[in-house]
């Protein structure tokens, strides 16, 4: 008989608790010349959550640390270089400043990253804990190499 639901109460699921992740956690470099951002930020964020392991939940940190090299050298397709902008909002009447994606790969690249990769994850206390897991560095060189991050490609 097909479509039985087993009330079992006996069979659980597997939930996580932050003491079994701490043992569990990797690094990854992820070189991003010539990758796009949403793609790059998408496969990060995942990486960060942790939602490519068996032993995911929701609502603990199972996540890895990242490092993203090369941002300086991520790619936008078609014309957003020069129409995507960022919106920042003081609060006060007239405080919204825009800023060109042109102007912030030139400034501060990290933060084009790191601003596409907070967009993937939750708005709350573990959205911003995860979030600092994430490394972002201009150039090709980093200070983590004593955690021997593995490689990660991003396609």
């Amino acid at each position: 008989m097909s479509g039985v639901i087993d009330m079992n109460p006996h069979r659980r699921s597997y939930v996580a608790k932050p003491a079994d992740v701490q043992q569990q956690r990797t690094w990854w470099v992820v070189d991003a010349t010539g990758v796009p951002l949403g793609r790059l930020a998408s496969r990060v964020a995942s990486r960060l959550r942790g939602k490519n392991k068996t032993i995911f939940t929701p609502h603990v940190d199972t996540g890895d640390f990242v490092v993203v090299v090369n941002a300086s050298k991520t790619l936008l397709t078609g014309d957003k270089l020069r129409k995507k902008m960022y919106y920042t909002h003081s609060g006060h009447p007239g405080g919204l400043r825009t800023v060109a994606y042109d102007e912030i790969m030139r400034d501060k690249p990290e933060a084009a990253i790191t601003k596409a990769v907070w967009g993937m994850l939750p708005k709350n206390v573990l959205g911003r804990k995860l979030l600092r897991k994430l490394k972002v560095y201009a150039g090709p060189d980093h200070p983590h190499t004593a955690q021997q991050p593995k490689p990660l490609t991003v396609r």
